[in-house]
């Protein structure tokens, strides 16, 4: 457990320029703490919160990671990089150098003074139960892709290095995250952009349960668990089952176009698990942490982003 003296005072934050770390950079920052992001792409920094620091930075390659913490001397790490191209992500050779060079993030971090380190996971590490939450440290793990194998290990790895060098250390699963800014391919955007564009919305029928969460929600989760002292696995997400079938028909509803839905116009996917939901006691108990969005809010706030010009083709 970390001292006061020890807590998080100045944050690198790696991904920042992301779908998850934007808003994660922002929860930080009205926290009060001193936020410098790591980004290869300088559209991504570009679009960061004015308050924080931008640094250049590709931690693919050797050595970036040492100069980064050098230059920064951060007191804590939000460590969200990775390959995330949807479609792409889960079989992605790329998955390998990003667990390499975590772990050479994760050496230079504890060799560095940081004494707070977060990394960022998925609900794809758990042996998914039939009709019952996900737990931490209850749930058995099991490898489903390359991706969430690479995540998982990278987690065990780290965590029994940070246990001999007394760094404290989280790793948070992220479950469904949706929100503006979401990959126009997944399954919010794509039917959003459909509908505010007045075009048919198809879907396959849509009934697996998942568990979704505004991805403001999840960045602000993110940021009060590295100000914590909350050691182990975190889920990250809303813990309340919902079907498919029934955010599609909200997203219709709050549209105003239901008429455009088309459930069951797309093929099921063969692979998909039936109930993918987190047990969410150690975020709302432990942490702390209260959603600020409803479903139905986030779900406006998606569809008013694909209605602007910006949020996607006209």
């Amino acid at each position: 457990m970390m001292n006061p003296a020890q807590r998080a005072t100045r944050v690198l934050v790696t991904g920042g320029g992301g779908f998850v770390g934007r808003p994660a950079v922002e929860a930080l920052l009205r926290a009060g703490l001193e936020v410098h992001v790591a980004t290869r792409d300088d559209r991504a920094a570009a679009g960061l919160d004015p308050g924080a620091i931008a640094h250049r930075a590709d931690l693919l390659q050797a050595g970036a990671s040492r100069d980064l913490i050098a230059a920064v001397a951060p007191s804590a790490v939000l460590h969200l990089a990775w390959c995330v191209e949807p479609g792409r992500f889960w079989t992605d050779p790329t998955n390998l150098d990003w667990a390499a060079a975590s772990l050479r993030l994760a050496r230079v971090a504890a060799e560095g003074g940081v004494r707070r380190f977060v990394g960022v996971g998925t609900c794809f590490e758990y042996d998914w139960p039939a009709n019952g939450p996900c737990i931490e440290g209850v749930t058995p793990l099991r490898a489903h892709t390359l991706y969430d194998a690479a995540k998982a290990g990278l987690a065990a790895i780290i965590g029994a290095y940070f246990a001999q060098t007394g760094v404290s250390f989280a790793w948070a699963r992220l479950f469904y995250l949706f929100g503006p800014g979401e990959d126009a391919r997944r399954f919010v955007p794509s039917l959003a952009r459909a509908l505010v564009r007045g075009r048919e919305a198809r879907c396959g029928r849509g009934l697996p349960i998942r568990d979704f969460l505004d991805v403001r929600d999840a960045g602000a989760a993110l940021a009060k668990l590295v100000v914590s002292d909350v050691a182990g696995p975190v889920n990250v997400g809303s813990g309340a089952p919902i079907r498919l079938a029934d955010v599609a028909e909200k997203l219709a509803d709050l549209a105003g176009r239901r008429d455009l839905l088309r459930l069951g116009a797309l093929p099921d996917r063969p692979d998909e698990p039936p109930f993918v939901v987190a047990d969410t006691r150690i975020l709302r108990e432990t942490i702390g942490f209260a959603p600020r969005f409803d479903l139905d809010s986030g779900l406006r706030a998606a569809l008013e982003y694909w209605a602007r010009p910006e949020g996607g083709d006209a």
